[in-house]
């Protein structure tokens, strides 16, 4: 098979050439566009999911839609180290930009009160690089989304940035990937945000992504959160999507693959994309010629898993400390211990880990708080923690 050819993209948030399965996500969103954007009511939307699932593609895709109904967007990562203030302000710039509002002066007004918010955080005296405003060439605000109380300066930004959108008949959308790492303070302001634009009526929504257990973090905030958003999870693709993300493809290279090599993708891959794609690759360039078959599959898994074992598994293993690790393996064991299908998507007791380790749970309390913090398990209820990434336990034993 033509390697120039091969159209499988292994990628962090790189759009697959088939994005397969998320149509009903997709048509749910456009929904939401044209009601937000007719004044009715509607929620703000969240995206749950494992590693690897396609939470951050579909996040695109969704800000896609957006940018084709005409609407203000941006698009911001949540880090654990940072502020909500300043990658906030440059994603509503950036809508702000692209709502295209006919009426300089009011836009104007709305980044004026933009580069307040954006300010407020920073010490007197800060360097340029500390006090963020690319592009905003206006004198920021005073006394409006200024006050250093978060939430209510979110409310304020948003109220007015809404009546931006208002005014033209469009919306503005923002999108935070990883919205699991939002400080808890930033956390609070946004819920509360969300909750006085959606009674206000105003055309703003807000689209997150983060790991399985966001809806606990966005309810420990506010109670009323599990009101306030629209909770979708993203997982792996069903076996009719999973065939249709190989096979449309393939047919555009005029190439295809056999029953039996489909069978065989779906056992190695499970259905998850960041797999397909991966497998997809490895397969393509190692198959003499079209249609591939399970036979295919067989010869290129082992390059397949070489390279997730390097650029998907071993890039999270090798931020671990050695205790981590150590933690880690423990929970792979205990889930091949306890579990009929230890590598299933599940979790284990805290108890059963340190069991595994010999040692009381309090002990191995700063391991799994850094894990947690590292983003490489997540805890969906009290007493139970699991990996953030599909098949992470079969790496580990792997590794043993």
């Amino acid at each position: 098979m033509d390697p120039v050819r091969n159209p499988y993209a292994p990628g962090a948030g790189q759009r697959p050439p088939e994005l397969a399965g998320r149509d009903d996500e997709l048509a749910a969103f456009d929904v939401v566009l044209e009601r937000v954007a007719r004044g009715r009511p509607e929620r703000s939307l969240v995206l749950t999911g494992l590693r690897g699932v396609g939470k951050t593609v579909l996040l695109n895709a969704l800000r896609s839609a957006a940018v084709r109904k005409g609407w203000g967007t941006g698009k911001l990562e949540a880090r654990p180290d940072q502020s909500l203030r300043r990658p906030l302000s440059s994603a509503l710039h950036q809508a702000v930009r692209e709502l295209s509002h006919p009426e300089e002066s009011m836009r104007d007004q709305v980044l004026g009160v933009l580069r307040a918010f954006a300010e407020r955080d920073a010490a007197p005296g800060a360097k340029l690089r500390e006090r963020w405003s690319p592009g905003i060439d206006v004198a920021a605000a005073r006394g409006r989304a200024d006050s250093g109380d978060i939430e209510i300066d979110l409310v304020e930004l948003l109220s007015d940035v809404g009546g931006l959108g208002q005014d033209v008949g469009k919306g503005i959308a923002v999108f935070i990937d990883e919205m699991q790492d939002l400080g808890p303070g930033d956390v609070s302001a946004l819920c509360a945000a969300c909750h006085e634009i959606s009674q206000s009526g105003l055309p703003v929504i807000v689209v997150g992504a983060g790991l399985p257990h966001l809806p606990a973090v966005l309810s420990a905030s506010k109670s009323y959160s599990e009101r306030l958003f629209r909770y979708a999870r993203i997982d792996r693709l069903t076996r009719e999507a999973h065939d249709r993300a190989l096979t449309a493809p393939a047919d555009d290279e005029d190439a295809a693959f056999e029953v039996d090599g489909l069978a065989a993708m779906y056992a190695a891959t499970g259905g998850y994309p960041y797999f397909i794609q991966a497998y997809g690759k490895a397969v393509w360039d190692n198959a003499p010629r079209s249609p591939i078959t399970a036979a295919d599959v067989d010869v290129a898994a082992p390059e397949a898993e070489r390279e997730l074992a390097v650029g998907f598994f071993g890039s999270r293993y090798e931020r671990a400390t050695p205790a981590e690790r150590d933690y880690l393996r423990a929970m792979a064991d205990a889930a091949a211990q306890l579990q009929d299908e230890p590598d299933a998507v599940g979790s284990v007791a805290t108890a059963d880990v340190a069991a595994v380790l010999g040692k009381k749970p309090q002990s191995l309390s700063p391991a799994r708080d850094a894990l947690l913090k590292k983003g490489l398990i997540y805890s969906g209820e009290r007493g139970r923690i699991a990996f953030t990434v599909p098949h992470f336990g079969r790496y580990l034993r792997d590794q043993s």
